[in-house]
């Protein structure tokens, strides 16, 4: 990862890439002001959420993460709570074990049809895919998710629309069943990425993004392009590793980074994991200092 103490490679970077695609550098103010709970558009998805999900996936190993290494009770209170505050965006997966806790969450506080919930699928096999989205729908007790995708898009799968079509077929048919109301890609890949803006069939992706590089799939700028023209596709674009899944460098420089995510224009929704109430807290604070400047 680049050095995040030298300011010139912030202002280097964002000067390159508002050179290059047109964008408001960070300080422009936006025409709206934004919070966190600011209701937006997901493309042409039909869907819409807020401008802040909550993630659960934080450094994840072996079916957990930190948020699933928690205390149960503890993580269905702060999705609670993260409703409670406005939050309407939950970021889910089967990887990380989190479907039992939102179940959880929806039967004691959340109305199902006020939030939008997304998953993803890992497996790439048709018939197991057709049995984990059925599953899915059985451990978070609805009748339907609002979006999955295929998680984690990677190195040898750069040319996923042509060698992974079963499995987008598989998707589609879950869709049409309304089993599932959008699809798409999580990507850890930048040549994965760089395909979803000419692949119709894609209705969201889930991309690495913040201004310092880190754990992204490549150059800021050349991420930044890939999402400037899936946005121009009419994808819905949500970004995760804003704050470099809990770097503390890029924690400490946090206001700088949802500032940069926020005035791209592209990204329509971010997902951050945070571990308790005091955490979102900080973050809902900082998107509302940062999106009302």
């Amino acid at each position: 990862m680049r050095q995040l103490t030298r300011r010139s490679f912030i202002k280097h970077t964002v000067g390159a890439i508002a050179a290059t695609t047109s964008l408001p550098v960070i300080g422009a103010p936006e025409a709206n002001a934004v919070s966190a709970t600011t209701v937006r558009p997901l493309g042409k998805s039909g869907l819409s959420c807020s401008l802040l999900g909550v993630g659960t996936g934080t450094r994840g190993r072996e079916g957990t993460t930190d948020q699933t290494r928690m205390p149960r009770e503890e993580l269905v209170n702060l999705l609670e709570y993260a409703y409670q505050q406005g939050i309407t965006y939950f970021d889910l997966a089967d990887r990380y074990g989190s479907h039992g806790h939102m179940k959880d969450a929806l039967a004691k506080a959340i109305p199902r049809d006020k939030v939008m919930l997304l998953s993803k699928v890992w497996n790439r096999e048709p018939d197991v895919m057709r049995a984990d989205i059925e599953r899915f729908r059985k451990e978070v007790h609805t009748d339907y998710l609002d979006v999955v995708l295929m998680h984690c898009l990677r190195t040898g799968e750069e040319n996923w629309p042509d060698t992974l079509k079963a499995s987008m077929d598989v998707l589609s048919e879950a869709k049409a069943k309304g089993h599932i109301r959008a699809h798409g890609v999580s990507c850890h890949n930048l040549q994965a990425l760089q395909r979803v803006a000419d692949t119709a069939w894609v209705d969201v992706v889930l991309a690495r993004i913040n201004p310092f590089g880190a754990n992204m799939d490549g150059p800021v700028e050349e991420v930044v392009a890939a999402l400037q023209k899936i946005h121009e596709a009419g994808k819905g674009v949500l970004g995760m590793k804003i704050l470099g899944e809990g770097n503390p460098e890029v924690v400490a420089k946090m206001n700088e980074s949802i500032k940069f995510v926020i005035g791209l224009g592209s990204v329509d929704a971010m997902t951050i994991g945070v571990m308790n109430a005091k955490e979102l807290d900080g973050i809902m604070g900082a998107i509302k200092e940062v999106g009302s400047a």
